[in-house]
């Protein structure tokens, strides 16, 4: 036995110390609980500091509580609303007929933006053709088409759904038409080498590479919606969140627009909030940071 090799009896296992990766894994995890805590936390110290500001500016007369409100007026609104209803009817009413409006809108505008920006982003010729069309049209302010809408289509959602429409389109548009143009041409290429048709290529390789893009103009463009949603009932409407606060400025109520901006953030933030649990489900794959 060459005196260099030592017998497999001998050998010793290593020792496993602490610092180990499982170690720094869970050392990660429960930092990350802190800082979710912490970040947590100063939101809402924050929220809270600013409407004691407010509600102390207001009650010390620092500023104009007929024009600036103040807190404790804004939930007396909202409870009001909630218990009572509003002028128009319920509130519940009046919420369910932005949100289907902004709803149809989104809907329309994401479908049709995802359309144009995949077919234009791989038919060249489509494109340049088009491409001059579609920068004139996303240089008019589309806020200014909602009176437009409205002696084309009348007070009822129709109108508001073609402002909520042109609002969402545009985002859509260009972010599914940025990731048509961003797929990888190696993936691309091999799928034609593997004998893909342009329609299996454009719906097996395309679009896939593009629904990241996509999503993110999605979080964006359902706030367009509502947008576009209370632009329009408050030029004109018979019932919705805008048409709220369009009456509420016209009694000189500012509690009244405040509380309206108060329910559109929280059904924004919901709407948020399960676009973001969709993408979630939907980019499981993708990895979430570096396991270094």
């Amino acid at each position: 036995m060459s005196p260099d090799v030592i017998p497999e009896d001998k050998v010793v296992p290593a020792v496993t110390e602490p610092g180990t990766k499982p170690d720094r894994a869970y050392s990660r995890a429960r930092a990350a609980r802190k800082r979710r805590v912490g970040v947590g936390a100063a939101r809402v110290l924050l929220l809270v500091a600013v409407l004691g500001l407010w509600e102390w500016l207001s009650r010390a007369k620092v500023i104009d509580p007929f024009n600036f409100s103040m807190p404790s007026k804004i939930w007396d609104q909202i409870y009001t609303w909630v218990m009572h209803g509003t002028a128009l009817g319920s509130l519940g009413e009046q919420i369910w007929a932005t949100l289907q409006e902004a709803l149809l809108g989104w809907v329309i505008g994401v479908i049709a933006g995802v359309v144009f920006g995949i077919a234009l982003g791989r038919i060249t010729l489509l494109a340049d053709i088009l491409g001059p069309y579609i920068k004139v049209l996303n240089s008019i302010p589309r806020i200014v088409l909602a009176p437009i809408f409205v002696i084309w289509f009348g007070l009822g959602p129709s109108s508001k759904v073609a402002s909520a429409v042109v609002l969402v389109f545009f985002p859509v548009f260009f972010n599914a038409f940025q990731g048509a143009r961003e797929v990888d041409r190696n993936l691309v290429a091999n799928a034609r080498i593997l004998g893909a048709s342009d329609r299996r290529v454009t719906l097996q390789v395309v679009i896939p590479s593009a629904t990241s893009w996509i999503f993110t103009s999605l979080h964006v463009s359902f706030g367009f919606a509502l947008i576009g949603a209370i632009v329009g009932e408050y030029i004109g409407a018979t019932k919705g969140i805008g048409l709220l606060v369009a009456q509420s400025q016209g009694t000189f109520n500012a509690a009244g627009v405040y509380a309206a901006m108060v329910i559109l953030a929280v059904v924004a933030l919901v709407a948020e909030g399960l676009l973001t649990f969709a993408e979630n489900r939907i980019f499981r794959w993708k990895p979430s940071g570096s396991d270094s």
